[in-house]
């Protein structure tokens, strides 16, 4: 499939005069090997100011609803990954959600966790773009749909000094981040500004199971509409338990949407 190129520029300046590292060699890579194989959505390339950044766009099955997503991966991976990311982007679909899964910054797989707080200023150019593209489409509700290392960079991106405006944030596997920077998302829930769904499973990570507590009691300062939910034999990846991640996903949005 021949993708199409689509630019929509935003000016985003650099914090603390650094410049975009995102490994921009692994993101065509993973272009490289997804735009050609997709069976569902179509391809288009968004410009945030910095650099271009792959995003698959599926429309909604059944017609238009005025309701899109923006779905955003976890640590290292791209907008077609098999585990959570292509389920939510084309199951939504079916529920009347346009789908925007896009590519979010990478490191070299090497790279340890923490090393991403380097390229969090990147982010909020990459979100900001995609909710710009679905608002020129006419989309009068855009939500956030993002799993594990993509929450904390959802977060980041809500409580900063530019948020985006957005109508919904769906974090999927969201731990309590990293103390102290940007990644450090048990500082910043108190800040968010939007009806939030925090869903996990119970087999999740440690790091996500301990943090939960923390997680619900931070939220609840921002005095906005949030709720968590756990789903019972579901890890990480709700691998085996896709259908109960999209039923807790589709119940929430309908609820509000």
């Amino acid at each position: 499939m021949r993708a199409l190129v689509l630019l929509v520029a935003i000016a985003v300046l650099p914090v603390g005069g650094a410049v975009h590292a995102s490994d921009l060699e692994k993101e065509q890579r993973w272009a490289d090997q997804i735009v050609d194989s997709l069976l569902d959505g179509e391809a288009v390339y968004l410009n945030d100011g910095r650099s271009e950044f792959l995003a698959i766009e599926t429309e909604s099955a059944v017609g238009a609803s005025g309701k899109a997503a923006v779905v955003m991966h976890g640590t290292g991976v791209h907008p077609d990954w098999p585990a959570v990311v292509q389920p939510l982007r084309v199951a939504l679909t079916e529920s009347g959600w346009h789908t925007l899964s896009i590519q979010m910054p990478v490191l070299a797989n090497d790279a340890e966790h923490a090393a991403y707080a380097a390229i969090y200023d990147e982010v909020p150019g990459r979100i900001a773009v995609a909710v710009a593209h679905l608002r020129e489409k006419g989309f009068e509700k855009v939500v956030l749909i993002a799993h594990s290392q993509g929450t904390i960079m959802t977060v980041y991106s809500l409580t900063g000094q530019q948020p985006v405006t957005v109508d919904g944030f769906v974090a999927i596997g969201m731990s309590g981040g990293i103390a102290g920077g940007p990644m450090d998302t048990l500082s910043q829930l108190p800040n968010l500004p939007i009806p939030t769904l925090d869903l996990y499973g119970s087999e999740d990570l440690p790091e996500v199971l301990s943090s939960a507590p923390a997680r619900k009691s931070a939220a609840a300062r921002a005095g906005v509409d949030y709720s968590q939910q756990q789903v019972a034999g579901a890890d990480h990846f709700f691998d085996g338990e896709e259908s109960e991640m999209l039923d807790a996903v589709n119940a929430w949005l309908d609820a509000r949407y």
